[in-house]
């Protein structure tokens, strides 16, 4: 009796999904081909994470190599070049957490108090352009401006502000805010443009409300503003959270140089020169695995801790 129910209950579940998919079988064909693009270039792959646990040879099958479990886990952990990997990628992070994901708040706050429709669209047209220049590009222009003899170097020593040449590109302690600096003018305008879509999405009634309150300008930022595009805010910041292991990859490349090594070496970095370059394709894989998992572990605490925040914030 018990099992028939249970069979009632499944037949009954069954035939509401296919209810749903006949419903919705339009909806479903224009899906299709990016469902079958994703599992054929973002789930088929990760089947190469098995090599993470083998002495993988090339030319072989992952289960032709020989099984090692977490040997290469634990060797990179006691690497002595370990910690070094984790201060860079952390500190970069951090750096990214704080200066790179609150400028672009505050910029999309300024740009909305631009009452000249023009010079607005000027502002953010310039603060975009950036993002769409290559990396490549973009070092060549951090190259010119930061070099010895480059522009900024050339300003200060006109300006008597010092005698001779800063090695911005040379000195490993310059090397975290020329990066930090550098990443912000190229992402800063193209990250606003979510923020601006959050507040033009506040009702304008609320603005009113706070006017005839006696609310001034940063009032109504204070009060109105931020407090509706919260969510926004908070869903960027677990979505940041989640790659705070990701500390760049190509800029490191491009900016970098041997006698900064010590101070750009990130994971991505290590897994690419041990994956790729030296051909150990089982340690790059744990290297990015380890960075995987680290990072779903993160989002899943972080949304559920802020979700219990807004809760009492809200309530």
């Amino acid at each position: 009796m018990l099992l028939h129910h249970v069979d009632w209950r499944r037949a009954g579940k069954f035939k509401r999904i296919w209810k749903s998919f006949y419903t919705q079988r339009q909806l479903w064909l224009l899906c299709f081909p990016i469902i079958v693009w994703i599992l054929l270039f973002a789930y088929y792959p990760m089947y190469g994470v098995l090599m993470a646990f083998f002495n993988y040879t090339p030319g072989r099958e992952i289960f032709q190599s020989q099984f090692v479990g977490l040997a290469h886990f634990k060797r990179f952990i006691s690497n002595p070049v370990f910690m070094q990997l984790l201060r860079n990628t952390l500190a970069m992070s951090s750096l990214g957490l704080t200066i790179g994901f609150s400028a672009p708040i505050i910029f999309s706050l300024m740009l909305t108090e631009i009452g000249h429709v023009r010079i607005k669209k000027l502002v953010q047209t310039i603060s975009y352009l950036p993002h769409f220049i290559s990396w490549v590009v973009a070092g060549s222009i951090v190259f010119l401006l930061l070099s010895s003899d480059g522009v900024i170097n050339s300003l200060l020593i006109n300006l008597d502000l010092t005698e001779q040449s800063i090695p911005f590109l040379t000195r490993g302690q310059y090397y975290w805010a020329v990066y930090t600096l550098a990443n912000l003018w190229k992402s800063l305008g193209w990250s606003t443009i979510i923020y601006l879509s959050a507040i033009a999405g506040v009702d304008e009634e609320l603005y009113q409300a706070g006017a005839i309150d006696g609310l001034g300008r940063l009032g109504m930022v204070r009060y109105i503003t931020i407090p509706s595009i919260l969510p926004t805010i908070v869903l960027l910041w677990i979505l940041g959270i989640g790659g705070i292991l990701n500390a760049g990859f190509e800029q490191h490349l491009i900016l970098g140089n041997p006698m900064t090594q010590n101070y750009w070496d990130v994971l991505d970095t290590y897994s690419y020169r041990y994956g790729i370059q030296l051909g150990y394709y089982s340690m790059g894989t744990a290297v990015s695995l380890m960075k995987s998992i680290i990072g779903f572990s993160l989002v899943y605490m972080t949304n559920r801790i802020s979700r219990r925040l807004l809760d009492l914030a809200l309530f």
